[in-house]
């Protein structure tokens, strides 16, 4: 056994280097802490936990502005996945992640194993996933490639989901022209675990066995941690190696095998398998312990002949899981493992060096001292460029081309409000029995937790087209928006989850985009008492030098004490209808200027987040009180698009009173102002009541009832005729395809 690995030639490591992705400085501190030119397996660890999507190199220094702790937070950001304290001894855990290159590359593969790596994410910690949610957002249509990517990605969701046994029950799609070349692809998880039965990745114990477990090693996904810290470029097809290829049905089969061993004492720390591989879950599991690890690769179970070493490190396969077990409890998972059809191998062991060998076929490969790999991990504070404020717009100076019937149908049929029916049909968001609320039936997911009253509610919220006008603003809107939807389900919001993507960070103006959202975020997710626990950082989303818009994804999750109380948005007749919330009429970004006006112009609505809170906590107290039949917050389309959704989900109409005198109508409509809810109750004038006693602005809007939505002297629109042009937008479009 040779105790000196095979460098590399110096010249040869130099080009190396730069071909993985390491800048000639980066390289440089290589050199210095080995202390002499590195061998291959060397070089692929350093380059893979250098990279941006591992080492987060570009953000970390504004990631820790956002608050990460309440009294509710079990674990925050820095393990797998974030947990919070729901009550009756539960926790939730949960987490959204990207996976954008791999899904631009091979849609339906990319999407597939974005599943797959985010539920691992949340069951690595000991939690049984419930819930499956997404943010996608797609180029237009008629672009390159665009409808085989729709397709793909949204059959890769359904395909991984629907076989593992997780329902889908969520999410949120966007159109736009910036995401042409690289379409976003979010992906976020919700699981359940006894409070007191967390398992984290810190290893621990000298001489503790390392074990590997799940699938086979096979070539798939090397280097795919690098892929997704470069820009694409004409030749991002041939990349089509890079990425994985998950099996669903062996993904169920490490759940079960995983929540069985986690009921014995056997596990002493426990890591997926996600970028980077077995590299990234070794570096991480004996940096966090302060130990050392030793691996030998002969024994990693493997499907191809032949790998390598380096091979081995920098595989992406999916479905695999490195544990720490205490010491003589390997036949225990052993067995375990062996009757849910899965590999076992046991490829190593905890060591006192603070250093990470590895060695095959008698043979140091690499031999890397742990704590430097992590603290002379390269930290950028990147220049920033403020994005220029843009004027307020006067909605009285926008002409209405088409008037309020026009308008409505042809913004319910565009392709931001179209139904998205043409893609959850594709999810199964009922399997296992616990949604209470499913797609299209509220404003957020609502999934029971088993053997309980209790219910969590989940969304995923985002508005692009804000961020890029004001990044700041649209951070605190999309964090402000997450908290509304679960406010507007009658359910507590605890904590959120983000997926930050954005362009290439060495260019200052997306670098101060991303300052400036996490500016935004903070302030919104401290007023509102809704702490980041987890998250993802996608940079570098751009092709041949054009950035996506910025998007700041969030995902929320809230706690309703009885799953009885939620409610949906379906309106039913008779029925008083009360907008919460102050209406100015803003037209700056909305869906209306864009698509009606054909503007894309002005300041994004304005996000007052001590009006949030207060009008938030207002409407949840009276879902909870039982007074509220239905609920839906104003977001894009503004009002009369939240009344057209609201009907169309319960075959009902309603009559309108006029807009107030000194608005323009499109304004009051269509505006997009912002910390509104529209609430259908049984006594509207009890509710003004208690809205002017708690401060609130409310007013009565008109009532429920017909088969029309019909405005005080203006037309009278079928709901049928709503429910058409909602309707028919995707699947026309993708039958086309």
């Amino acid at each position: 056994m040779t105790d000196t690995p095979a460098l590399l030639d110096p010249a040869r490591a130099k080009q190396l280097a730069a071909e993985f992705g390491l800048k000639p400085d980066e390289y440089d501190r290589v050199l210095a802490i080995l202390g002499r030119t590195p061998s291959l397996t060397e070089l692929g660890v350093f380059s893979v936990m250098w990279s941006e999507h591992c080492s987060y190199k570009s953000s970390r220094v504004w990631l820790r502005e956002l608050p990460t702790k309440a009294p509710w937070v079990i674990q925050g950001p820095g393990e797998n996945a974030g947990v919070i304290d729901i009550g009756e001894g539960l926790a939730a855990i949960f987490k959204m992640e990207s996976h954008n290159h791999p899904s631009f590359i091979e849609p339906y593969q990319g999407a597939a194993t974005g599943v797959g790596g985010i539920l691992r994410d949340v069951f690595t910690m000991g939690a049984r996933p419930i819930a499956n949610l997404n943010a996608l957002r797609f180029g237009t249509p008629d672009a390159p490639r665009m409808k085989r990517v729709i397709d793909g990605v949204v059959r890769g969701i359904g395909g991984y989901g629907n076989c593992v046994g997780v329902p889908t029950v969520g999410g949120e799609v966007n159109f736009h022209p910036a995401y042409n070349g690289n379409p976003l692809v979010n992906a976020m998880t919700v699981g359940i675990a006894p409070a007191d039965r967390i398992f984290l990745s810190a290893a621990a114990g000298v001489g503790n066995p390392v074990v590997y477990v799940g699938s086979k090693t096979g070539r798939d996904g090397i280097h795919g941690a690098t892929m997704a810290s470069a820009e694409f470029s004409a030749d991002s097809e041939e990349k089509r190696p890079t990425v994985q290829i998950g099996d669903p049905f062996a993904e169920k089969l490490l759940i079960e095998a995983c929540l069985e061993l986690m009921a014995t004492d056997a596990i002493v720390a426990i890591q997926d398998m996600g970028a980077a591989g077995l590299t990234s879950s070794s570096v991480e599991m004996a940096g966090k312990g302060g130990v050392g690890i030793e691996l030998v690769l002969d024994d990693v179970p493997q499907r191809e002949t032949g790998m390598s070493a380096y091979e081995m490190m920098l595989s992406e396969s999916q479905e695999r899981m490195l544990m720490v077990l205490k010491p003589g409890r390997e036949a225990v998972a052993e067995a375990i493992f062996t009757k849910w059809e899965l590999d076992f191998a046991v490829i190593g062991h905890i060591t006192d060096t603070g250093r990470i060998t590895i060695r095959h076929k008698g043979a140091l490969e690499a031999d890397i001292p742990l704590a430097p790999l992590e603290s002379e991990a390269p930290l950028y504070r990147r220049p920033t460029a403020e994005t220029p404020k843009l004027p307020v717009l006067d909605a009285a100076s926008v002409a209405d081309p088409l008037g309020p019937e026009a308008a409505l149908l042809k913004l319910v049929g565009s392709l931001d409000l179209c139904s998205r029916r043409w893609i959850w049909d594709q999810y199964d968001s009922m399997v296992g029995g616990q949604t209470a609320k499913r797609p299209g039936a509220a404003d957020a997911a609502v999934v029971r937790i088993e053997d309980h009253s209790r219910a969590l509610a989940m969304t995923t919220d985002c508005t692009p087209r804000y961020c890029l006008a004001d990044p700041e603003a649209g951070g605190a809107q999309a964090v402000a928006e997450a908290w509304r939807n679960l406010t507007a389900v009658g359910a507590k919001p605890l904590a959120i989850t983000d997926n930050m993507n954005f362009g290439n960070p060495e260019k200052p103006e997306i670098m101060g985009q991303f300052a400036s959202a996490v500016r935004g975020m903070a302030a919104a997710c401290t007023a509102l008492d809704f702490p980041v626990v987890s998250g993802n950082v996608s940079l570098y989303n751009e092709t041949e030098g054009r950035a996506i818009l910025p998007t700041p994804a969030i995902g929320g999750v809230g706690v309703l004490e009885d799953v009885a109380q939620a409610v949906g948005l379906a309106l039913a007749p008779g029925l008083d209808l009360v907008l919460i919330g102050e209406t100015r009429g803003w037209l700056g970004q909305s869906l209306w200027l864009r698509e009606i006006a054909g503007q894309e112009a002005g300041a994004p609505p304005p996000v007052d987040l001590a009006a949030e809170r207060r009008n938030g906590d207002f409407v949840r107290g009276r879902i909870l009180a039982g007074t509220v039949k239905a609920c839906h917050d104003l977001s894009d389309g503004g009002l009369l698009v939240a009344l057209a959704e609201m009907a169309m989900a319960g075959d009902t109409g309603a009559t309108l009173l006029p807009p107030p005198a000194a608005l323009p109508a499109h304004a009051h409509w269509f505006g997009e102002d912002q910390a509104r809810y529209l609430l259908a109750v049984t006594d509207g004038a009890a509710l003004l009541a208690e809205a002017a006693a708690a401060g609130v602005p409310a007013t009565r809007i008109g009532r429920s009832g017909g088969e029309a939505l019909v405005l005080a002297g203006g037309p009278s629109i079928s709901v049928a005729r709503l429910q058409e042009a909602h309707e028919r937008t995707l699947p026309a479009l993708m039958a086309d395809g």
